[in-house]
């Protein structure tokens, strides 16, 4: 199953803590609202499908695009754009991962620990998304 998330990729940042009105802990704003637009569009995405939240050992193949910065040369917009020039800056690969994976569970997934097999690429793109493929993995009994 492909799956294309036509919005820029945010990582998952640190939990905040309060202690009002009583102790506990959550995301930050961009986080949240993130999470809720990829959940709603995975919904979406299921639904037209006519298909459950999958169970069972999942392989993902993901590839998060992120923005080319306005304050970089032509040139190097030129190579960040043909994939020349690899975003090995901040926000880690791990962190894209963390905040997507968590707004599919119950969606497209039952639980994102069912993964196995994870493959994330971290690239630049004029079009920032979110490229996924999910497969079952078939396993001998």
């Amino acid at each position: 199953m492909d799956f294309d998330f036509d919005l820029e990729p945010v990582a998952q940042a640190r939990t905040r803590y309060t202690s009002r009105p009583y102790p506990h802990e959550y995301d930050p704003t961009e986080v949240k609202r993130f999470k809720r637009q990829v959940n709603a569009m995975a919904t979406q995405k299921m639904q037209q499908l006519g298909l459950e939240p999958l169970d069972g050992a999942l392989e993902v193949k993901m590839t998060a695009y992120r923005p080319i910065q306005k304050s970089v040369s032509k040139i190097e917009h030129a190579r960040r754009a043909t994939g020349m020039s690899l975003p090995v800056v901040k926000p880690d690969a791990d962190n894209y991962i963390k905040s997507f994976l968590d707004a599919l569970n119950g969606v497209i997934w039952i639980d994102d620990a069912l993964i196995t097999d994870l493959h994330v690429r971290k690239r630049y793109s004029d079009h920032p998304r979110i490229e996924m493929e999910v497969l079952k993995i078939q396993q001998i009994k």
